[in-house]
């Protein structure tokens, strides 16, 4: 008997020890892996001994979340764990909306992680230990597939934590990706009320500041009608969403619990109590008078558009072209002048209309959107810099690549004007004139009838002054002759055109890094010897088809190097700026021991700061953006003016928008701006800034702060 038992003793032994080895923490299944994430691998009593349940999905197919919508159940795990171990529950990460036919589940595409955590008694004995579950899941697209499998996670047990723990890099990775959409609770300034209506409920949220996206998860099933839209109306300080309930209810519930969703990737755990919520007012009707004034001003802004650094070389172009052509016909003239316009209101109306389309998707754009993609500043410096060969003289661009012949923006051709005009709006978009900033703040979020009225009123601004030049050709006459000395000023306008690729590389370089400057640069190289192409062997067929090859490869290499930078570098977000817990000041010393006075910008630090007393000067601002950076070399870094914020003890934050964040965007909508720069002075009791004006000087700050307080 003692031999039986003995080996009875020894077969368990060695099946529990292969039974270990065998437990994996990873599962290769239908449509998904799954996989247990321990970013470290020392478990000790206190510590916070987090973990995750990791899926990785095929595209088109979703797991669920914890309410998991009109169909569907969330993953489960069953546990068995050393004696007195404990796991907690899996935590949901904010869920999409999920459409399946008529019905709507709530769940998760692509990837997603379920932390939680392990509780570990301090009696527990060190060592390694198997920690083993039973996962299970659905997994759904058109039809729905339940997955099981058996995981297993390794981890040393600890008396007390660990000098230096233990650490996964993948796992590592995988953790901090996975809990950036965890919801967090509703900041304590945060309000949340819900009021029921005969076809729902109306939940009231203020956060103190406009919100213009927002989704509302319910916690618990069967409150609302899950497909049915979400009417969103954006309030001064927060929002108004109108929810209709489940056919099912039969009694209002006691609280409105869940998630709401709102720009920024900004995720909070939202429990509303019964309350009064107003209902939103009705849109007002626009007048003719607001439509009127804010046509005028966008028509004033785009003939000043005409002396903003972006325009006056393009601008300057085409001038020389009119030189060329004043001894033309008089209906000739004025059919260049209608042409150039054309060129600028077509582009004016693909851009609004875009906007327009972005806009309904949900998305929150503004002026010079265009110049927050890479692409197009790759693409952007690339054009320039090929026009400033032709200019130079290496080659010319023929109207069909095909033959010589003038540029389309260098010549008189009807092409020419047209593209002119194009180019023109291309360029002017990270400009903001005076008088623009009002005009296209309020026209964006207009009906879609006014915006256009707006932003054509801007396109006729922009393309005035050559037009009435065209139209009254007798003024040809006080413009010199043709002659060779076209053809050197012509060249001589290169300089201007490679300084503003030049400026270009800089904001790719400031926005980016070197990883796409050195991108930029092997582009800039790639059409140089197209160039030499088009210059060495003009009107060939198999030259222009060589240079287009190129082409061709230039564009695929920003979108490559795009593709690239986001994959190693992701998108920055206002609304996760850290603040620190300090008073005006010591924040007042360690700006002065750091040598830099500015902040990067978030409303929660703009509050704090307000919330202590401290009057608040934000920078709204963009490498891309020519004003900009005018205005903060001949005013904003004056010593007058950083010593007028010294003496207020002002809070400096600048809100860089020079890559694309929506935080930024909604406050600017919320200031009644669509784009850069913006200049607002907060003085703390106060609800509404001070807005000063697009162009700044070193006079105009130091007034607006001398009457703080006043």
């Amino acid at each position: 008997m003692r031999r039986l038992v003995l080996i009875f003793a020894l077969i368990s032994a060695l099946a529990a020890v292969l039974s270990a080895q065998s437990s994996k923490s990873y599962a290769d299944v239908a449509h998904l892996h799954v996989q247990f994430v321990l970013p470290q691998s020392t478990l000790y009593p206190g510590g916070p001994n987090t973990a995750g349940l990791y899926f990785k999905l095929e595209a088109g197919w979703h797991v669920y979340w914890q309410n998991a919508g009109d169909s569907g159940e969330p993953p489960r795990i069953n546990w068995t764990l050393p004696q007195g171990i404990t796991a907690g529950p899996l935590q949901f990460p904010a869920p999409k909306r999920l459409p399946l036919g008529p019905l709507m589940d709530f769940g998760y595409e692509d990837e997603v992680l379920f932390p939680f955590s392990f509780d570990v008694p301090k009696s527990a004995k060190p060592g390694p230990a198997v920690l083993d579950a039973k996962v299970s899941w659905l997994v759904c697209r058109e039809v729905c597939i339940p997955g099981k499998a058996e995981l297993g996670m390794r981890a040393m047990l600890a008396a007390t934590a660990p000098a230096s723990p233990m650490t996964s890099s993948v796992d590592e990775a995988l953790w901090k990706r996975g809990i950036a959409t965890l919801p967090t609770p509703l900041p304590s300034t945060a309000t949340a009320a819900f009021q029921p209506t005969p076809t729902g409920f109306r939940l009231g949220l203020i956060t103190g500041r406009r919100e213009a996206e927002a989704v509302f998860f319910p916690t618990d099933q069967s409150i609302i009608d899950n497909p049915s839209p979400q009417k969103l109306t954006p309030t001064k300080d927060g929002l108004v969403l109108e929810l209709k309930k489940d056919l099912s209810l039969q009694a209002n519930p006691a609280q409105l619990k869940g998630i709401i969703e709102l720009s920024g990737g900004r995720n909070y755990e939202l429990t509303a109590m019964p309350g009064t919520v107003a209902a939103p007012l009705a849109a007002p009707a626009v007048s003719a008078a607001e439509i009127f004034r804010a046509a005028g001003l966008a028509f004033l802004g785009g003939m000043l558009l005409n002396l903003m650094p972006c325009v006056f070389p393009v601008l300057f172009l085409k001038g020389l072209s009119l030189v060329q052509s004043g001894s033309e016909e008089r209906h000739k003239l004025r059919a260049h002048g209608f042409v150039y316009t054309a060129g600028i209101l077509v582009s004016f109306w693909l851009l609004v209309a875009v906007l327009l389309v972005l806009r309904s998707a949900g998305r929150s754009l503004g002026w010079g959107f265009q110049f927050q993609s890479p692409v197009f500043l790759m693409l952007m410096a690339g054009l320039l810099f090929f026009m400033g060969l032709s200019l130079a003289g290496q080659f010319e661009i023929g109207l069909t690549l095909t033959s010589t012949g003038g540029s389309l923006v260098a010549k008189q051709g009807y092409a020419g004007s047209f593209f002119t005009g194009v180019l023109a709006v291309i360029v002017a978009t990270p400009c903001t004139a005076p008088f623009m900033g009002p005009a296209l703040g309020y026209a964006i979020g207009a009906p879609v009838a006014v915006t256009f009225a707006v932003f054509t009123a801007l396109a006729l601004g922009l393309a005035a002054p050559y037009a009435a030049l065209t139209l009254q050709p007798a003024w040809t006459r006080f413009l010199p002759r043709p002659g060779a000395w076209m053809e050197v000023l012509k060249q001589a306008t290169s300089v201007p055109i490679f300084a503003t690729v030049i400026w270009l590389a800089w904001v790719v370089t400031s926005g980016y890094g070197a990883e796409l400057l050195a991108a930029l640069l092997a582009s800039f190289l790639l059409l140089a010897v197209a160039g030499w192409f088009l210059g060495r062997w003009p009107a060939k067929r198999w030259a222009t088809v060589v240079a287009m090859v190129i082409f061709a490869g230039v564009v695929g290499l920003a979108f490559l190097s795009d593709i690239d930078y986001e994959k190693t570098n992701p998108k920055f977000d206002s609304t996760k700026v850290l603040t620190l817990n300090i008073t005006p000041q010591e924040l007042s010393k360690l700006q002065t021991s750091s040598g830099s006075n500015w902040q990067p910008w978030s409303a929660d630090a703009v509050q704090k700061s307000l919330a202590a007393g401290q009057p608040v000067f934000v920078d709204f601002t963009a490498s891309w953006c020519l004003s900009c950076q005018v205005n903060e070399r001949v005013a904003l870094s004056q010593p007058e003016v950083t010593q007028a914020f010294a003496a207020k003890n002002v809070a400096l934050y600048r809100a860089d928008w020079t890559r694309e964040d929506p935080a930024i965007t909604e406050a600017l909508t919320a200031l009644g701006r669509s784009g850069v720069p913006v200049y607002a002075l907060y003085a703390p009791g106060q609800s509404d800034p001070v807005l000063l004006p697009q162009v700044l000087t070193p006079g105009i700050v130091t007034d607006a702060i001398g009457k703080l307080g006043k």
